[in-house]
């Protein structure tokens, strides 16, 4: 080395010399690559191919198969698929007006109930209320997972836009209600109606879709059978919304009267929100975001 001239640096140290004194720059290069990292793990040509190919496992189905086998305990998925054509068209009311009154009119997020959700979570401090829409929720359970964390939430994003722009608005409620989660290891409307009542899905009644509709949020905590008080009022709630739209006066025979025992009138439900999805006036939502499988 001559007379002032600068020591060579092992390269190693040159690199973290750069970085210190760059930390700005450092710190934009690593948020660009881990960007970069998550966009390779959307799934583009999957939810492309899901034009005209069913999807035969969701990542809600494996997550709940690993969750089983680390407790050390067994697990079986049942799921069929069916055709939305085949499933009555009570039953894909019902479950619209529970999880999503706007789906047919947003592009795949409701920005008035993100709002609202933020809002009331703010207000409450924890998270008291569900804002995904049924597109959100076919990209968390087809592709992601039931976690919280951010990034798991800006992946859903990206995945609910390119469900919408790809798919039909049919064939993403299609899709939705063949891998919905209805109890442990039941997943979609065929298997849940077999599982809880012992028939098709369409041959489900008014009463059983609606059923199945109220315990969406929280299928590992209550089954559509059951006559529990979430069960019962929810189920009013549901039934309550679809008169308010005039979604049962085209039936045969015109309108029906809500369950006495449902302990919600038509008026009383009509009053409620329609997109206050996951969650009942004045109802605690605790049970419900610890056990929601299928909702925010």
């Amino acid at each position: 080395m001559t007379p002032g001239s600068e020591p060579h640096l092992p390269f190693p140290r040159r690199v973290l010399g750069w970085i210190w004194t760059h930390k700005v720059y450092t710190a934009l290069l690593l948020l660009f690559a881990l960007v970069l990292a998550e966009l390779a793990t959307i799934p583009w040509f999957d939810v492309a191919r899901m034009k005209t190919e069913n999807p035969a496992g969701t990542a809600l189905m494996r997550q709940r198969a690993a969750e089983a086998e680390a407790a050390g305990k067994p697990y079986r998925i049942t799921q069929k698929w069916i055709s939305l054509s085949r499933i009555p068209k009570h039953v894909v009311d019902a479950v619209v007006v529970a999880e999503d009154g706007t789906f047919f009119t947003h592009g795949g997020v409701d920005w008035f109930e993100v709002r609202e959700s933020l809002e009331k979570d703010i207000q409450e401090r924890r998270a008291a209320r569900g804002a995904s829409t049924i597109t959100q929720q076919v990209a968390k359970n087809l592709f992601l997972s039931t976690s919280k964390d951010p990034v798991r939430k800006v992946k859903e994003l990206v995945i609910t836009f390119l469900l919408e722009k790809e798919l039909a608005k049919d064939r993403i409620l299609e899709i939705y209600l063949n891998i919905v989660e209805w109890g442990p290891g039941v997943f979609g409307v065929e298997a849940a109606s077999e599982t809880y009542f012992g028939t098709h899905a369409e041959n489900l009644t008014l009463d059983e879709g609606a059923r199945l509709a109220a315990v969406i949020p929280s299928p590992l905590r209550h089954r559509p059978d059951g006559d529990g008080k979430y069960v019962l009022r929810r189920r009013g709630i549901v039934l309550g919304r679809m008169e308010a739209r005039n979604m049962l006066s085209a039936r045969p025979g015109g309108g029906v009267t809500l369950p006495a025992d449902s302990g919600v009138t038509a008026r009383d439900s009509a009053a409620i929100p329609p997109d206050e999805r996951g969650e009942t006036a004045g109802e605690d939502t605790t049970e419900i975001d610890e056990g929601r499988a299928n909702g925010l």
